[in-house]
């Protein structure tokens, strides 16, 4: 199996059809579910599944809601082109004891319809500590969620 980092697909087309809402007013709830490395999910990943999610002390099927951070707003790039982008705040799990690979960021208030993989690169493993997922600057060049 494997884990391809990602917006995915339907995501992208969903955006064209006015599905997720990511604020500033009245936003779609987006949540982050952990998965292992056996996990097939890519830019074909259309909605959120149990199948090979982690489990494990201080984790719960379904993952966690995610705050947005930075409502939709834009800025020039690196490149000098114009980018809209969105971002969360980082989120953890205390006390957890896991190992997870990757993620699923994904809209519950939308019938779970995935929004985008992430891939750690590697095995992420804590034992009776905290699991943090840090995302990025959020900005026209790195946030998690950007469109040039």
């Amino acid at each position: 199996m494997s884990l391809s980092q990602t917006a995915t697909t339907s995501f992208k087309v969903q955006l064209l059809q006015g599905v997720h809402n990511f604020g500033p007013t009245s936003p779609d709830t987006f949540k982050i579910a952990l998965y292992t490395a056996n996990a097939n999910l890519n830019a074909a990943t259309t909605v959120y599944t149990t199948s090979d999610e982690v489990t494990g002390t201080g984790y719960t099927a379904g993952g966690k809601t995610l705050s947005i951070s930075v409502s939709p707003t834009s800025g020039n790039n690196l490149s000098n082109v114009p980018t809209a982008y969105v971002s969360f705040s980082n989120i953890s799990w205390t006390g957890a004891t896991f190992t997870a690979r990757g993620a699923l960021i994904y809209n519950s208030s939308e019938g779970n319809k995935s929004v985008a993989v992430l891939d750690f690169g590697s095995d992420k493993t804590v034992n009776n500590d905290t699991f943090q997922v840090i995302f990025p600057v959020p900005d026209a060049n790195s946030a998690i969620v950007r469109i040039s």
